[in-house]
């Protein structure tokens, strides 16, 4: 069985709930392929070097510095067009050649062919719009199911009934007859063995960060300026996969571009507070390391799909 993983390169979290995947048609025996571009494909090429990717569409979302995000995505609109028509493009080329038994598209619009199973994966079968274009939300969530509509099924990385971690954004009350359950996917989902460090390798506060710039670079330095010269010892993970990893220290301030998985676990088990955005992998990798209760979420400004998490996602904590 060949199967290509292709996930959305949005921040990392796409990426990141598609290792759990890989790793499962891997023990099946499948061969496995990966599809992406930037920071995304980079991480999953990270975790699995041995196996076959190829680039993708590029997607290059910049987010406004203010709070509303809305004339970002206006921004974006032809830029997302041409997304899905290149990977339209790179998908017909690509089967011309290799064979698929099933492609996985992580919200990667536009990855799919009719010569083969297709799955399309996301949390958001319902959109959430800031409170002033609530009225569009009917529109924006038909917009985005046209957009899947080509897949055989649609997974929801979530639980399906109640209590759930997806809230009113996995579980509309119209349900589309293709979507399937599939229960919360996190890299940590085998992390229960690790054990929590020493106590001179842990810190009060450990911050995960991640998502598109200049909001990525702003949450850094909001959280630089709470703590800095402060009594905790505060850890802040970058999550940029494309630099060195070099140890910065700043007083009581340690920064680093990525950890591996097992230190990150023991780091976050013995840290006493951990700060993250509100995005859906973090909440389920979150929800599986049973975190939950100490975590401080803050949404992306402008982002309503995580402001709704931070409220809904306590129910599956």
């Amino acid at each position: 069985m060949r199967v290509l993983v292709a996930p959305l390169n949005w921040g990392l979290g796409h990426a990141t709930r598609c290792i759990p995947l890989v790793r499962r048609y891997l023990q099946e025996g499948a061969e496995v392929w990966l599809g992406g571009t930037g920071s995304s494909l980079r991480l999953l090429k990270s975790y699995f070097p041995e196996l076959t990717s190829i680039e993708l569409a590029s997607l290059a979302i910049r987010y406004n510095a203010g709070r509303s995000q809305v004339t970002a995505m206006l921004r974006a609109l032809p830029q997302l067009v041409w997304f899905v028509w290149g990977n339209r493009k790179k998908i017909a080329e690509l089967v011309k050649t290799t064979a698929f038994d099933l492609i996985i598209s992580d919200n990667c619009f536009g990855v799919w062919s009719e010569k083969c199973d297709c799955v399309y994966m996301t949390h958001q079968l319902h959109i959430c719009l800031p409170k002033h274009w609530h009225w569009l939300e009917g529109i924006a969530s038909k917009c985005h199911a046209h957009l899947y509509n080509k897949y055989k099924e649609v997974w929801v990385p979530d639980y399906a009934g109640e209590p759930n971690l997806s809230g009113i954004l996995g579980h509309p009350k119209q349900i589309d007859k293709r979507v399937r359950y599939i229960g919360p996917l996190s890299r940590f989902e085998n992390a229960n063995g690790v054990e929590v460090p020493t106590v001179s390798d842990t810190y009060d506060v450990v911050a995960v960060l991640s998502g598109p710039e200049p909001q990525r670079t702003i949450f850094e330095q909001e959280i630089m300026a709470r703590y800095m010269g402060k009594s905790e010892q505060v850890l802040i993970v970058r999550g940029k996969t494309d630099e060195p990893q070099l140890r910065i220290s700043k007083q009581n301030i340690t920064l680093v571009p990525t950890i591996n998985d097992e230190s990150l676990v023991g780091l976050l088990r013995a840290a006493k507070k951990i700060i993250a955005r509100s995005g859906y992998t973090t909440i389920m990798d979150l929800h599986v390391l049973g975190l939950m209760e100490k975590a401080e979420l803050h949404p992306t400004p402008g982002q309503s799909e995580q402001e709704v998490l931070v409220k809904d996602s306590v129910r599956g904590a």
